[in-house]
């Protein structure tokens, strides 16, 4: 089967590392000018004048981020089977319609308030108590598009910072950490959960995630795994959904915001589970079984970011596994991504100091179980 993948960037490349042993094909069509996935055949579309040569050799869609136009998406969905579906990307495409969806199911949220001023947001932070979280409505993404207010007088300049017509205006929540559940939905509705991430953000980048916790109550789990199945089913989503969550002091989760696609907290399970989230995703969008999704032993995945470290120091590491997306260093830009394992958490955390201290700049990192 030929999957055609909208996006050309390194969660591409994965994918198609992931299916190749299936007898998978991959054509990418990148609308950007920029492409990095440096596998398959690469269709370059920035005029959107390839869009019927990269259909013609396609037998399915899918996408490997979700700021992609809607009504692209909507159109190719008359022609090719599109999994995730465009109403996934339409969902998730504006945090205004991803809350009104969490509130209608019943999944918990930090309290919010969109506003469409300087004012409304002065006004917002007053009623919502300080700190809070700006964000805007529609794109932004690893901290970008968002300020926090730590007093009402500020939001002039955060308003004019985001740049946004419409803003969401959310409390700042006290929590323990912030976690993640990755789930994959089948075209028959099977559901399979992967173990909850915790995840470590530093000024808005993912840096760090481990899985499975070691102090996570099965009934926590339990709960992530309820609030991620109501969104799959409601959706009648097909492929890896992810869904990034805060645990406040009481054990409560509260949504954060969803990603219809595989994701950078799930890059864990490429090493450390029985089948990786990349190979789940092209089974359920292929309608082939799902995959078990059990950790093989406890496993944090570290991101590359800006600078790269000395691969073969990495690698002497015993049981690590570099991932490295061909891409040259930028301030900022994620270059890889290095999976380490171990029997333990304690022996884990010991490697992932090690491992980190090779790394140009990486931040040290804080689990909350530590």
């Amino acid at each position: 089967m030929n999957i055609g993948v909208l996006g050309a960037g390194q969660l591409g490349r994965m994918l198609a590392l992931a299916g190749y042993p299936l007898a998978n094909r991959f054509t990418f069509l990148d609308t950007t000018g920029h492409p990095s996935a440096g596998i398959g055949e690469v269709l370059i579309d920035t005029d959107r004048r390839h869009l019927d040569a990269f259909l013609a050799k396609v037998d399915l869609v899918t996408y490997e981020f979700e700021h992609l136009p809607v009504e692209l998406v909507s159109a190719i969905e008359e022609v090719k089977p599109v999994y995730p579906s465009s109403e996934a990307i339409r969902v998730c495409q504006n945090r205004a319609g991803e809350k009104a969806l969490f509130d209608r199911l019943g999944i918990p949220t930090p309290a919010y308030r969109l506003v469409e001023s300087a004012a409304e947001l002065e006004a917002a932070a007053h009623e919502l108590g300080c700190p809070v979280v700006a964000k805007s409505v529609t794109e932004g993404y690893d901290g970008k598009g968002q300020a926090v207010l730590r007093d009402p007088s500020e939001a002039q300049e955060a308003w004019r910072s985001i740049g946004h017509p419409r803003l969401i205006v959310e409390s700042f929540i006290d929590f323990v950490r912030e976690v993640s559940i990755i789930a994959v939905r089948g075209r028959d509705g099977e559901v399979v959960f992967y173990p909850m991430a915790e995840n470590v953000h530093v000024d808005g980048i993912l840096r760090y995630s481990i899985a499975p916790m070691p102090d996570l109550d099965d009934s926590v789990q339990l709960t992530a795994d309820g609030y991620i199945r109501a969104l799959l089913d409601e959706l009648d989503y097909v492929g890896v959904l992810t869904l990034e969550l805060f645990q406040a002091r009481d054990g409560s989760l509260l949504a954060n915001e969803m990603a219809p696609r595989v994701h950078n907290s799930g890059h864990w399970s490429m090493d450390g589970a029985v089948t990786s989230q990349f190979e789940n995703h092209l089974r359920a969008i292929q309608g082939l079984p799902l995959g078990d999704t059990r950790a093989r032993m406890p496993t944090c995945m570290i991101n590359v970011i800006g600078r790269e470290g000395d691969p073969a120091a990495i690698l002497a590491i015993a049981d690590a596994h570099l991932h490295r997306y061909d891409k040259s260093e930028r301030l900022g830009r994620k270059l890889g991504h290095v999976n380490l394992l171990a029997p333990t958490h304690a022996e884990l955390l010991d490697k992932v100091r090690t491992c980190v201290a090779l790394l140009p700049g990486a931040p040290a990192p804080r689990f909350s179980f530590e």
